[in-house]
């Protein structure tokens, strides 16, 4: 049995598996490194596993082998819960602003994130398979129930071809143009439906850009305050505003 000091730190992991009460699993071998390694785990230790379908359950250690841990899952201890339909649609910006981008945006409770190229982007290249790993670190450590789905870069004008017109677009625009974000996001409280915050690059989307976006008649220009915002600062605050106005800020934390 580990130290039973450790046993206090909650651990969660996302899966990939269906979850079961009775079921089995083998863990990869990065899981069971983290397990035997770092949080130093042994047989008889109980971990909370969720794969964003089953809700989440609790899991005991019941084999310890090198570079793989097998667990036999047992109660489930939340249901799948219903979180808000917001994506986050953005320009690439630089690793380390984008990497803390995605993990907050996770924990903000974002269901997808959609890199886009515009004329301004200064970095055209996204390791999505990075993001999506800082995505489901964030979803264990904010207790989130789904991990967000990462997409890869396209074009805005790609992406606004196929865009589901459904979804309505909260366009963070730079110009002082938009209405007040906050009255915007009260005006959708009632049924805020499928949800996108959009916000563009460092130095702002291109006129010619902007132009083509306020045609659209899913699009609605919001302005973020009276100062001008970091992409990453920008997007962050939009989400929190959406959700503390809009979301699911307006409800206590389900334990």
């Amino acid at each position: 049995m580990a130290d039973s000091k450790l046993s206090f730190t909650r651990i969660r992991l996302f899966v990939e598996n269906d979850l079961i009460a009775g079921g089995a699993l083998l863990l990869g071998p990065d899981q069971s490194h983290y397990l035997q390694n770092v949080m130093r785990r042994g047989v008889g230790d109980q971990v909370a596993l969720f794969n964003g379908r089953d809700g989440e359950y609790q899991a005991e250690l019941t084999e310890i082998r090198r570079g793989a841990v097998r667990v036999i899952v047992s109660d489930q201890l939340s249901p799948q819960r219903a979180e808000p339909d917001i994506w986050l649609v953005f320009a690439p910006i630089k690793r380390a602003a984008v990497d803390f981008l995605t993990t907050k945006a996770t924990e903000l409770g974002v269901a997808r994130l959609l890199p886009v190229l515009t004329a301004r982007t200064n970095s055209e290249r996204v390791n999505t398979r990075r993001l999506g790993a800082n995505a489901i670190e964030a979803a264990e450590q904010s207790e989130r129930l789904c991990v967000p789905i990462i997409e890869e870069p396209v074009r805005l004008s790609t992406l606004l071809e196929t865009w589901p017109v459904e979804r309505c677009i909260l366009l963070g625009d730079e110009t002082g143009a938009g209405q007040s974000l906050a009255t915007v996001a009260g005006s959708l409280s009632s049924d805020p439906g499928p949800l996108a915050v959009m916000i563009g690059p460092e130095g702002g989307f291109a006129p010619d850009e902007l132009d083509q976006l306020r045609d659209l008649p899913f699009v609605v220009p919001v302005g973020l305050g009276p100062r001008v915002l970091r992409a990453d600062t920008a997007a962050i605050a939009a989400l929190a505003v959406v959700q503390a106005i809009a979301g699911d800020w307006r409800s206590g934390r389900i334990c």
